[in-house]
């Protein structure tokens, strides 16, 4: 009892998390909703615990749940949903690039700046959540591949910086994408042309 009191947010931001990535693994838009409460929460628990890239990355994640919902309800068509598909090589070349550049650049700022707590691991796990994101948007399957890799940095991340209950829920969020890259490769088996 102790424990939530002292850690209630934490706590608050372990439950909201969990239905936002439930429901996403259920391709359910309302997942989109959780990621913002979620989010607002853990910005505020990570700007604390001096993992700023973390507490920034929480407000890139709710503008990217706003085009998440707008990607999964509006931009096929109302009437249609927005199909499970896989990332092209030049798009994976692309995304690394900007991995790189964006944890050296992220990095090198929050540690001059900022004094953040571990800049540049912070940073590489900020940016392959951004691109875990982006991807989830626009449902290509490869987001839980990279949900699964930042996941476990997080877990380590967490538990060095003393959030136990954040280093539980990662991870939960880890089986979590276990299930959802599952789930969303039967999507993609059942959308494939010789299925329908």
């Amino acid at each position: 009892m102790t424990y939530l009191q002292n850690n209630w947010l934490e706590v608050l931001g372990i439950i909201t998390s969990l239905i936002c990535v439930w429901l996403n693994t259920r391709q359910n838009v309302w997942g989109w909703f959780w990621s913002i409460i979620s989010s607002g929460i853990y910005g505020v628990i990570f700007w604390q615990f001096g993992l700023k890239s973390d507490a920034e990355l929480q407000g890139v994640f709710i503008l990217l749940s706003l085009y998440g919902i707008y990607q999964w309800k509006f931009s096929k068509g109302e009437k249609t949903v927005l199909p499970v598909s896989k990332v092209s090589p030049n798009l994976i070349i692309i995304c690394l690039i900007f991995l790189a550049k964006f944890t050296v650049i992220s990095g090198f700022l929050h540690q001059e700046f900022l004094q953040a707590s571990l800049p540049y691991l912070d940073s590489l796990l900020t940016g392959i959540s951004l691109i875990a994101t982006w991807m989830t948007a626009r449902k290509y399957l490869e987001n839980w591949m990279l949900w699964i890799v930042a996941n476990v940095g997080y877990v380590g991340m967490y538990i060095y910086k003393g959030l136990y209950g954040t280093s539980v829920l990662y991870v939960l969020l880890i089986a979590l994408a276990v299930k959802g890259l599952m789930d969303w490769k039967k999507s993609i088996n059942n959308n494939s042309p010789e299925n329908l």
